[in-house]
């Protein structure tokens, strides 16, 4: 193959091809490699939402009533509804890198706020928390999902999705057993020690010197050598007006707005989960549904990566498998939990559920089979999106408009979790919301193809210049031929 028609493949000038051809050490292509960025990438999710998993998933982040905390959180995710877009168009516009960094310096502060409240009872920095929390969530969850769905090859993508949820799942299970170990002799109801938050605090620190050790996507190598073909992130002086406008018209395609639906409603039951918790279980039993969740979770992100990527179904095939899977047990696990809550909030006396009590298996295992099917519908709709498209820049911007619509959802959820609703009226608002996200998300689910598509604008430009069949040979030796 001559050099031009490699440079015309790559997308890349002369210089870059140049560059390409130029010797690198075994160390630098490991250390640029997308895998090793990916796992950086789920370390910081590690140090940053997996922590602050570990906290709520104790109910209403280790306090002795929910309100409060799901306020704080309401107010996270409501600046989140605006705050991801514009932080996926602003990855596109100055590089993803930088955004990166950004999201791992505000949640620290909402962890510290909750500490400060567990041991002097100040709430106001709660409040101010949720909101540097909101802001850094924006930026992070608009440049994790890209990274990890876009520094590597189509055939990769359930693996490296596995790998960086996996890893944030690491967080909760880290900090769960901390919490476990400093709350063990705890069996009443109320909240964690106020020790607990320090320790976790420490670990969300290490979230910038990890984001400083990713490589920005133009000097990811492959495993082939190659370098990523990156010319519209971070490179390209596009207009914000432009950007706006991308993201308008990738919104309007069908594979993108069907999913709004899914990403609004699959996690209203988080926040019921969480008043659950406090309402009913005593606060050891707390920690060790965190610990148990975070097991969960990371069992769903290890076999799901897996199945995923498996060759025996074609991605059509596969789409459908999973989500009539997840459709069928879904629904029968919020009709166990509706008949436990009806249980429990007719006891008397309250009922306080410990390891050490009759019946406790019960509520603690529909609670944990809830955490893993949540876990499991989360990492599907971003393996779909993965296979709907390909390009980083497209990536970017489809990450950051479904987690807009994400936190629109979590934003109304844990609103209604402020407003001291009865748990049940809660628990049927999420059973509602989830069969509303049913039709819409089986529809994308047909839709699903068997290689995902190029959105951009560079491939667009080659097209005209006579360049298409070039770079349909080029997407075919990545991912194989169309089917």
């Amino acid at each position: 193959m001559s050099t031009d028609t490699k440079s015309i493949e790559d997308g890349a000038s002369g210089q870059d091809v140049a560059q390409q051809s130029k010797p690198v050490s075994k160390f630098t292509r490991w250390y640029r490699s997308p895998l090793f960025n990916v796992i950086l990438v789920g370390l910081i999710s590690f140090t940053q939402p997996g922590i602050w998993n570990a906290l709520n998933n104790t109910g209403a982040g280790g306090q002795q009533e929910p309100y409060l905390v799901n306020g704080a959180n309401s107010l996270t995710f409501g600046i989140m509804v605006f705050g991801c877009s514009l932080f996926g168009i602003l990855a596109n516009r100055i590089g993803i890198k930088p955004v990166l960094i950004i999201g791992t310096l505000g949640y620290a502060p909402y962890s510290a706020s909750l500490y400060v409240n567990n041991r002097y009872g100040t709430e106001w920095f709660v409040l101010f928390g949720g909101v540097t929390c909101g802001i850094a969530a924006s930026a992070l969850w608009a440049s994790e999902g890209a990274i990890a769905l876009g520094y590597g090859d189509v055939k990769d993508r359930g693996k490296f999705t596995g790998i960086w949820l996996g890893l944030r799942e690491l967080g909760q299970l880290i900090g769960s057993s901390i919490q476990l170990s400093l709350n063990v002799k705890t069996q009443n109801r109320g909240k964690v020690g106020y020790t607990t938050y320090l320790v976790l605090i420490a670990l969300q620190c290490l979230g910038l010197p990890l984001a400083l050790l990713v490589s920005r996507p133009e000097k990811v190598i492959k495993s082939n050598g190659e370098k990523l073909r990156t010319e519209a992130v971070g490179k390209k002086k596009v207009s914000v007006k432009d950007e706006f406008r991308k993201t308008w018209a990738l919104l309007k395609r069908k594979q993108m707005y069907l999913l709004i639906p899914i990403m609004i409603g699959f996690q209203w039951n988080g926040t019921y989960l969480g008043i659950y918790l406090t309402k009913y279980f005593s606060v050891r039993a707390r920690t060790l549904g965190s610990l148990t969740s975070g097991v969960a979770a990371t069992f769903a992100n290890i076999f799901w990566g897996w199945f995923y990527d498996l060759k025996c179904f074609s991605r059509p095939t596969l789409a459908k498998i999973c989500w009539f899977f997840f459709v069928i047990f879904m629904l029968g696990s919020f009709g166990w939990q509706v008949a436990n809550e009806q249980l429990y909030r007719n006891s008397s006396p309250r009922v306080t559920l410990d390891w050490d009590n009759p019946g406790f298996g019960r509520g603690f295992a529909s609670m944990v089979i809830l955490r893993f099917l949540n876990e499991s519908h989360y990492m599907f709709v971003y393996w779909i999106i993965g296979a709907f498209f390909d390009d980083l820049e497209t990536l970017t911007l489809a990450v950051g408009i479904m987690r807009s619509f994400e936190s629109v959802g979590s934003c109304v959820a844990f609103g209604v979790g402020a407003s001291q609703v009865a748990p049940m009226v809660n628990l049927i608002i999420a059973f509602v919301m989830f069969g509303f996200t049913i039709p819409a998300t089986s529809w994308a689910v047909f839709l699903v193809p068997e290689r995902p598509e190029h959105v951009r604008k560079d491939v667009d430009s080659s097209s005209e210049d006579g360049n298409s069949v070039v770079a349909a040979k080029a997407a075919e030796a990545i991912d194989g031929p169309h089917p």
